[in-house]
């Protein structure tokens, strides 16, 4: 039954399992569901820390390279990236665990956001921004 409604209302599974772990009802638990619900929820952390990433190198990207714009955006785009990495340090303060893969992750991420900047305009081809220039709070393109 509780796989039935785990598929016709998640939320209802959800509180229900919530209410069986508060009680010790560990028998009437839907095991299965709520491993694969811990799984996803690693798996979502460490997606959405993929996506601060690549929004933040892309903002990056466009303040040490895109001229025509700076004027008219750059203040935007410094704002943006203050807050990604903000958003950045805050995850991984919450789940320090996540850091040892921020190596890996940029080395994936830094061509996606390199590409995706090429659309807008064009960039050298030794443009490069190191991770510890990216997550350094304090720094910013002197372009």
């Amino acid at each position: 039954m509780s796989s039935t409604l785990y598929e016709a209302d998640y939320y209802l599974w959800v509180e229900q399992t919530a209410q069986k772990l508060r009680e010790g009802r560990f028998d009437d638990v839907d095991w299965y569901n709520l491993i694969e619900e811990i799984e996803d929820m690693g798996k979502s952390q460490k997606r959405a820390l993929e996506s601060l990433l690549t929004r933040l190198l892309e903002h990056l990207l466009k303040l040490s390279y895109w001229e025509s714009e700076k004027d008219r955006s750059g203040n935007h785009w410094a704002a943006e990236i203050v807050n990604f990495r903000y958003l950045i340090n805050k995850r991984i303060k919450e789940s320090p665990s996540l850091k040892p893969g921020l190596e890996s992750m940029y080395a994936e991420i830094f061509p996606i956001a390199v590409k995706s900047v090429s659309k807008l305009f064009s960039l050298p081809a030794d443009a490069h921004i190191s991770l510890e220039q990216t997550l350094d709070e304090n720094w910013f393109p002197d372009h």
